[in-house]
């Protein structure tokens, strides 16, 4: 292993990216989702990601210097057109507008269009709850998921995040893939040469599997069977045609066996308990906590309690990362 400060994750991450083109806006705001990554533990979004970045440029699947287009959709909704860029810029584009929305309608929603994506939505997330919003986000990625009682894949990983601020603590935040796991921890494991739990995928013959290699090149499956499989459908119609953007399987067909990060876009919706609430707002948040408290008080943790315990952690001893991956890393610096 090799021990990083989170200084020298984002110098290598922003260098990476620079060196290979990107502008300096893309290469920051990229970087920012992947120290983040890092920084709390979640190894599959963070600097291993850079790998993928960077086939995705050569593979001619990302527009390195990419500028958002903001378009003011309606009263509650801004539309922000990532032409090809990765979805960090625009989401940062389009969040400032999305705040104001929604402290002045309650709710409003930020589509992303023509975005290429690789990052976990809750650093998405985490920046509404810091503005005080509750806030959802969800997109499709490549079709890589069977539907439950199928064998081919239909779906993307489909992730779907929440978060809830509460005041003077951590946000509650959840954010996960609506298969039985996320594509990049299968990844890892086939790196690793490790075996994967039965109820992940099948192989491309559509039947149980443990090896990585097998279920990468045959289908996942969705986390609780039909009720995954509702979601996943759920996410493609709603950051799919809804929006005007590609379903997984389009995405799929448009990645043309490059194997680039998916294209697509994103739709997160935010919403301002103070408006909901007026004058009453702090007393129900208050209630919130009653909820929050009776799940730890029985030994339960809350989702994203990990995270915040391992953010503690990198922020004063910096992170650990494979010697193989740090070396892959640093040859795309020459």
């Amino acid at each position: 292993m090799v021990s990083l400060y989170l200084e020298e994750i984002e110098k290598l991450s922003k260098d990476i990216l620079l060196r290979h083109g990107f502008s300096e806006a893309q290469a920051q705001a990229v970087t920012d989702t992947v120290v983040a990554g890092q920084r709390d533990e979640c190894h599959s979004h963070g600097l291993y990601r850079l790998l993928g970045c960077i086939a995705t440029l050569k593979a001619g699947k990302v527009v390195a210097d990419a500028e958002p287009e903001i378009a003011d959709q309606a009263p509650s909704i801004v539309k922000v057109d990532a032409h090809g860029g990765f979805s960090q810029l625009a989401f940062q584009a389009g969040l400032p507008i999305l705040i104001k929305k929604a402290y002045s309608s309650g709710i409003a929603a930020l589509a992303i269009n023509r975005c290429v994506h690789f990052s976990a939505l809750w650093v998405e997330i985490e920046q509404l709850t810091d503005a005080g919003l509750v806030a959802f986000a969800c997109n499709p990625s490549h079709a890589w998921v069977a539907p439950a009682g199928g064998s081919q894949p239909v779906f993307g990983t489909n992730p779907i995040a929440f978060g809830w601020p509460r005041i003077g603590k951590k946000p509650f935040i959840f954010d996960f893939a609506t298969s039985a796991i996320a594509r990049g921890e299968i990844e890892l494991c086939r790196r690793a040469g490790e075996s994967i739990p039965l109820g992940w995928g099948v192989d491309a013959n559509g039947q149980p599997s443990t090896d990585p290699a097998a279920v990468l090149a045959g289908a996942m499956l969705t986390f609780g069977g039909h009720k995954g499989s509702a979601l996943a459908g759920m996410v493609e119609l709603i950051a799919g045609p809804l929006i005007g953007d590609l379903t997984s399987a389009e995405s799929l067909a448009w990645d043309d066996g490059s194997h680039s990060f998916p294209y697509h876009g994103e739709l997160i919706i935010a919403l301002d308990p103070k408006r909901f609430l007026g004058d009453a707002a702090d007393q129900h948040l208050a209630r919130a906590e009653t909820l929050f408290e009776s799940i730890q008080s029985q030994g339960a943790r809350l989702p994203s309690q990990r995270r915040y315990e391992a953010r503690e952690r990198s922020l004063k001893k910096g992170v650990d990362i494979p010697e193989d991956l740090y070396e892959e890393l640093n040859r795309l610096l020459e």
